[in-house]
């Protein structure tokens, strides 16, 4: 189910001033448009691709990526085999804040980000206070206090990333994280490794 758009009735509008700290660290966010260019990893060219639907406060999605995709990326992506496109599909507020943050770090940041979110997912997911939890995790990129303020209140990309999720739901029956399609088929039983591999095995001979 796709959170509200009232994403600071949840988090809290004082929580971003909270860490407004005099003299921190700065970085550059983008714009929307650029925010908004998926996160693709592997080559362009290769023969099949995955695509994730996830959400970086989801902690099947957080197994997934520390159990799973290690292994789909040495032996699929990194020999050309396969290439992996993450798009967000955030459950919750402190999700789609962590997406956000994540995408205005802008697209040659974007994957670290990810991996970082992940990594800390049980530290701010938990959080009392998930969005300032969000910005001391972000100051790990270089994003200080004020560019992570700015990349939540952009209310373009928060609708952009709705919509997008929207979509996803509305147009192939996306309504869990993670889910996954392999060449254009959902795999079911996605946590399951030798169940992903087989999947796209299968694709690749389907390929030749």
């Amino acid at each position: 189910m796709l959170i509200s758009r009232r994403l600071f009735s949840v988090l809290g509008l004082s929580a971003a001033a909270a860490f407004l700290v005099p003299g921190a660290a700065h970085a550059k966010i983008v714009d929307t448009d650029t925010a908004m260019t998926e996160l693709v990893i592997g080559k362009a060219d290769a023969p099949v691709e995955i695509v994730e639907y996830a959400s970086l406060s989801c902690p099947a999605c957080e197994h997934f990526h520390s159990t799973i995709y290690p292994v789909i990326k040495a032996e699929y992506i990194d020999t050309g085999k396969v290439k992996f496109t993450f798009v967000d599909f955030p459950t919750n507020s402190p999700g789609l804040a962590a997406a956000m943050i994540a995408r205005c770090a802008g697209p040659d940041r974007h994957e670290g980000m990810v991996d970082i979110f992940f990594d800390t997912q049980k530290q701010w997911g938990r959080a009392e206070n998930p969005l300032q939890a969000l910005g001391m995790v972000a100051r790990m990129a270089g994003l200080g206090p004020n560019d992570v303020d700015q990349c939540v209140r952009n209310s373009s990309l928060m609708n952009a990333i709705q919509d997008k999720a929207r979509k996803a739901h509305d147009e192939k029956g996306v309504n869990a994280t993670p889910t996954l399609f392999v060449a254009g088929e959902k795999v079911e039983h996605a946590l399951e490794l030798e169940k992903v591999k087989a999947a796209i095995d299968k694709a690749l001979d389907a390929a030749k």
